[in-house]
């Protein structure tokens, strides 16, 4: 609240008879401001929706001591894709033959060509499909793989690091022009 001060100068006069006018003098009270400008910030953090952060639903398997325990899969049912730069994706049924035999490339647009095929072919059962990112892929790709785990209904997958021959046959497809 504003409040004058009507308190005396003192009195004193310059000449004779003349007086001298008191002088007010106003002083602000700001506590009431401070008080709605707390009472504002409150409102506004209160009413304000607060974004909820957006993230994936992995279900991972619980790792155990003993690789006899691990999780099996039948070679015939599993996919292997390994995720290179630029959206290529090298990917190949079973295990990795000698040198690559049975190592084909593509790109991101034509994996899901060969997800349908993978899961026509085999029973549902045994149909595993594990995912390899190297290290030049982009968290983009490997968001769209597991996009294409959802839009495909491929309940049983991993995410798994690749390994020191895969990673060289990644990167010296990539050096060669990738996937055509």
């Amino acid at each position: 609240m504003a409040e004058m001060d009507t308190s005396g100068g003192g009195g004193h006069k310059k000449g004779p008879g003349v007086k001298k006018a008191k002088k007010a003098s106003t002083r602000v009270d700001l506590t009431p401001m401070v008080d709605l400008g707390f009472l504002l910030i409150t409102f506004f953090i209160f009413t304000t929706t607060i974004s909820q952060p957006t993230a994936m639903k992995l279900f991972l398997p619980k790792d155990t001591d003993k690789p006899e325990e691990q999780n099996k899969a039948k070679e015939s049912g599993a996919l292997t894709l390994l995720l290179g730069k630029n959206n290529n994706v090298y990917y190949y049924e079973g295990q990795l033959a000698e040198q690559g035999a049975n190592f084909q490339s593509s790109t991101m647009k034509k994996v899901r060509d060969i997800i349908i095929n993978k899961k026509r072919s085999t029973p549902k059962d045994d149909l595993v499909i594990v995912i390899k990112p190297s290290e030049e892929s982009t968290y983009k790709d490997v968001v769209d793989i597991l996009d294409e785990m959802t839009i495909n209904d491929i309940t049983r997958y991993a995410l798994v690091d690749i390994s020191d021959v895969e990673g060289q046959l990644v990167k010296i497809t990539d050096t060669n022009g990738g996937a055509k």
